[in-house]
């Protein structure tokens, strides 16, 4: 057995025993039930909150009342829809868990459906009114950022009627997203005399010898092509549900509401964007150039992006090891932080094993404030396997930190949820460096620079992508030739001169799930790595009272916007320079990585 089957032999596989046993578990129809009866309840107060406006102290009692139920309603459809997600996540070669996924979200949606009136009433309440009742009602105040967070859809609200009509087809709609996902997870690209899967051959493009890494990227590029009409179509489909659901709720543009939702203003995302791009010359174009120079070519290939700098294997670490170093770095951050990670590793909480049917990507499911989060990844060994598992981590830590909020005010916008993710990484990274040899120091800070680029050059990248691709879907459907085109130009800017898109580039695209998943949901990586390059300088001028301002931040949820988040740190990210000084610290990894290679 090869060490990296041996690798991968040895990372875990997750129980959802703590959610349910199995399809026929019981417990799925009582939680279902009590789900269903809570929304009941909800419904039954339909037309109250209206009535009672006039009386401050009743409906703030009706408010309280309310948001109760509609938590319980989700704490069981989440449950259950976790364990349905998570179980399907890995076997997307089983028909009866997609059957299973599926079916409940026809549920789900149903259920909820009932109460949707809801919110729609509250956002008919003047401003002054919900004001007068929070503070008349004992405890109802706590309810504030939800309500500020629901409120924020206020213009954008449809008629019940309507709202219901989009909630029903729900589940038709993904049904896109599931097609897309089974595509993917059914891919084989042949490389060689290999049949390899999508994470598989991704990890391939990192190999150390050349022409494995081509052969994979060949390999990809003509699975890619082989399923692009499938592909484009579901990508076209979702975008064109989108567009009519944007143009009745009047959104300005395709991102509004990921914005309205993260909390964000759409200007300071423009400021970051607009910083990260203007940074393109001195920090994407500048080390790839320099990566070239290293590896003795005048261009590189495009899958040389990630490759390492020599042909030596580089260093594969057992699943114990990167345990163990995700352990050591979150403590230096705190004991707190590392205990809140060790459960995860104690338990049955983490699912790493590559195998047949599992699909791709990392992440953390929260479930809900009454369960405990789930991680998911595929563990190869690789040090960017050993940053993604710290990264996976972060979140687990930052949700467990948020739960005894509740589910509703525990949930929180993609521009702070991904800080305490990047923040693990970096805490890695730290570690990885400190302990390196002098001959490994130029190979680390080479991964350092290209985890950069990939989270905040690269994540630009594509939100400029989906911006044109959803402005162009507004004319038509494009075709696959189309949207690789528009890959090919803004993949292009962003990588400069020294990165060579050879032919079959114009297919990677439609690998990148985030583009049917969550649409303009990208930008919130750079968002939230710019940020925390912010905040670890902020630990580095005091680390002993940086822990206990960072947790507080973390165990806030949902209950803060990312400007009020960020005050206690004398940090303001409305400012195009507070991105701009994110964007000047990688431009000095890349001045550090230049005088080490002259």
């Amino acid at each position: 057995m090869s060490q990296l089957a041996k690798i991968t032999a040895a990372a875990p596989e997750w129980s959802l025993a703590d959610l349910y046993a199995d399809r026929d578990d019981p417990r799925i129809a009582a939680d279902t039930d009590a789900a269903r009866a809570a929304n009941d309840a909800l419904a039954a107060l339909e037309g109250q909150f209206l009535a009672a406006r006039s009386e401050p102290a009743k409906l703030g009692a009706l408010i309280d009342k309310g948001i109760r139920l509609y938590e319980q309603a989700a704490d069981g459809l989440y449950a259950v829809s976790a364990f349905a997600s998570l179980s399907a996540s890995t076997a997307r070669d089983d028909p009866r868990w997609a059957k299973f996924e599926a079916d409940f979200r026809m549920k789900s949606a149903e259920i909820a459906g009932k109460s949707l009136f809801f919110t729609l009433e509250l956002n008919q309440l003047e401003d002054g009114e919900i004001d007068a009742a929070l503070k008349a009602h004992p405890g109802a105040e706590r309810w504030a950022p939800w309500i500020r967070r629901v409120r924020l859809s206020r213009p954008h609200e449809l008629s019940q009627e309507l709202e219901t009509l989009l909630l029903d087809r729900s589940p038709a709609v993904a049904g896109w997203s599931r097609l897309y996902d089974d595509t993917l997870a059914g891919l084989r690209a042949k490389v060689g005399r290999e049949s390899l899967t999508l994470p598989e051959t991704l990890n391939r493009l990192s190999d150390p010898d050349g022409k494995k890494r081509k052969a994979a990227a060949g390999g990809l590029a003509t699975a890619l092509q082989a399923n692009s009409s499938t592909i484009g179509l579901c990508l076209n489909t979702l975008a064109f549900e989108k567009q009519v659901e944007d143009r009745w709720r009047k959104y300005e543009y395709p991102a509004q509401g990921r914005h309205l939702a993260n909390e964000v203003h759409g200007a300071s995302v423009e400021a970051m964007v607009e910083a990260v791009t203007d940074g393109y010359a001195a920090t994407s174009h500048r080390y790839y150039a320099l990566k070239a120079r290293v590896m003795g070519k005048k261009t590189l290939d495009h899958w040389d992006r990630n490759a390492p700098l020599t042909t030596a294997q580089p260093r594969l670490y057992e699943w114990g090891e990167a345990k163990s170093m995700v352990l050591d770095s979150f403590s230096a951050l705190a004991p707190k932080f590392a205990d809140g990670a060790r459960v995860f590793f104690d338990r049955p909480w983490i699912d790493a094993r590559p195998r047949p049917g599992k699909q791709s990507g990392a992440y953390s499911h929260p479930v809900s404030s009454t369960r405990h989060p789930y991680v998911f990844m595929n563990f190869m060994g690789e040090r960017r396997d050993v940053l993604t598992l710290a990264h996976e981590l972060g979140h687990a830590v930052h949700q467990t930190l948020a739960a005894p909020l509740g589910t509703l005010l525990a949930d929180t916008p993609l521009t702070l949820a991904e800080t305490a993710s990047i923040f693990g990484e970096g805490l890695v990274f730290e570690r990885l460096l400190a302990e390196a040899r002098p001959e490994e120091k130029l190979g680390l800070l080479a991964g350092r620079i290209e985890d950069g680029l990939n989270t905040v050059v690269r994540q630009i990248a594509f939100h400029q992508f989906e911006t044109r691709f959803h402005d162009a879907r507004k004319s038509g459907e494009l075709s696959p030739e189309e949207i690789g085109g528009l890959w090919l130009e803004v993949m292009g800017a962003s990588l400069g001169p020294a990165v060579r898109l050879n032919p079959g580039y114009e297919h990677y695209w439609s690998y990148v799930s985030h583009f049917v998943h969550a649409p303009f949901y990208v930008y919130a990586y750079a968002f939230g790595d710019l940020l925390v390059r912010a905040l670890m300088e902020k630990r580095r001028e005091d680390p002993a009272g940086f822990a206990p301002v960072y947790e507080k931040l973390l165990a806030a949820g949902g209950t803060a916007t990312y400007v009020e988040a960020l005050e206690p740190f004398g940090l303001d990210p409305r400012q195009k320079s507070f991105w701009a000084a994110g964007v000047s610290q990688l431009e000095r990894l890349v001045d550090e990585f230049d005088a080490l290679v002259k």
